[in-house]
This record gives C-alpha cells, sequence and structure tokens, in this order.
C-alpha cells in the first residue's frame, strides 16, 4: 500500500495526496497517471486500475486543488471561492462510479473521471453539509492535512496518532529530556 487514508473522508484523502503543502517543496503522491489509479484502487473507490493518462492526471490535480481551496475557506471562515465552486460542482455533475453485483458480490467499476465524479460529490457533501463544522488541520506545523474531527469532545489534534501524533510526542520527550 503506497497511500494512506487518516482523514475519514476519501475527499480529504484525496486533498491529503500533496503533502506539507506549505513548505519549499511539497510532496506529491499522484504525480504521475501510475500513482493516480493505485490511489483509485487503494482507496476502493474502484476495484481494477482505470489506465488513467495525463488529461486524468490534469483533471485529478485540478479537483483536488479546487476541494483544497473549499475546505480551506471553510477553516478560515472565508466566502467559498467562486471558481473553486465551479470546477467541483463540474466535476460532480459527471457519471459516478458503477456499482455491480455479481456471485462474488460487488464490484465498482469505472473511469478515473468517474472516480473524480464520485470525489467531487462527496466533497459537496462535507464542504456544505454538517460536517464541515468537524474539519480540522494537523496540529504538526508541517503537515496540512485536513480531517473530520470525530473523536469524542472534538479534541482530536493529528491528522494520525501513528505518523504526526507520535513524531509531535516523540518531539516534546526528546525536549524534556534535554532539559
Amino acid at each position: 500500500m503506497r497511500h494512506v487514508f487518516p482523514c475519514g473522508t476519501l475527499a480529504l484523502d484525496f486533498v491529503g495526496t500533496v503533502q506539507e503543502r506549505r513548505a519549499a517543496v511539497p510532496i506529491e503522491r499522484i504525480g504521475v497517471p501510475g500513482l493516480l489509479d493505485s490511489w483509485f484502487v487503494e482507496s476502493g473507490l474502484l476495484d481494477e486500475r482505470p489506465a488513467s493518462d495525463h488529461a486524468d492526471l490534469r483533471a485529478a490535480l485540478e479537483l483536488r486543488e479546487a476541494i483544497y481551496l473549499l475546505v480551506r475557506a471553510r477553516l478560515d471562515g472565508d466566502a467559498l471561492p467562486a471558481g473553486a465552486v465551479t470546477a467541483v460542482n463540474r466535476r460532480a455533475a459527471g457519471v459516478p462510479v458503477a456499482l455491480w453485483l455479481g456471485p462474488g458480490g460487488t464490484s465498482r467499476r469505472g473511469t478515473a473521471a468517474q472516480a473524480l465524479t464520485d470525489l467531487a460529490r462527496e466533497a459537496v457533501e462535507v464542504v456544505a453539509g454538517p460536517d464541515a463544522a468537524l474539519l480540522r488541520e494537523c496540529g504538526r506545523p508541517e503537515c496540512t492535512q485536513v480531517y473530520l474531527d470525530r473523536s469524542r469532545g472534538r479534541r482530536r489534534e493529528w491528522c494520525a496518532m501513528w505518523t504526526c501524533g507520535n513524531r509531535v510526542k516523540a518531539a516534546a520527550l526528546r525536549a524534556r529530556r534535554r532539559q
């Protein structure tokens, strides 16, 4: 497994495919069509790789950044950017992934464009629905992952304890030991 899914919704996990956005050189996790395909399969959006091409990758990156702008606006309490709203709505109006019933159970089939439609629809639900109040950004300064805080008391601080939470706690322990 190459990708991680700590955010509570695939749309936010998709936004997290670029890490450390504020760094001089952000870390891109889906920079080639093959990585985009593997993200679709690992996320469970599709059961088989859709054979994405560079046009699909451009569309995915455009959608990812539009979703990020909408989420960022919600986090900051700002109005939603019109261009991002248009881009997400345009993608959400597409044909979704097909769910098929067969002898072995269900399967999810579709193209990269259909998977992006599903992500856009989920993003609309997150940004415009009750989950918008649960949006948080990771508390580790270098991390820019956004997640839904469904914890008891809404006190979650990190996108994932096994990554950022451990790093912050280990750094605090080292600092205490140095003193």
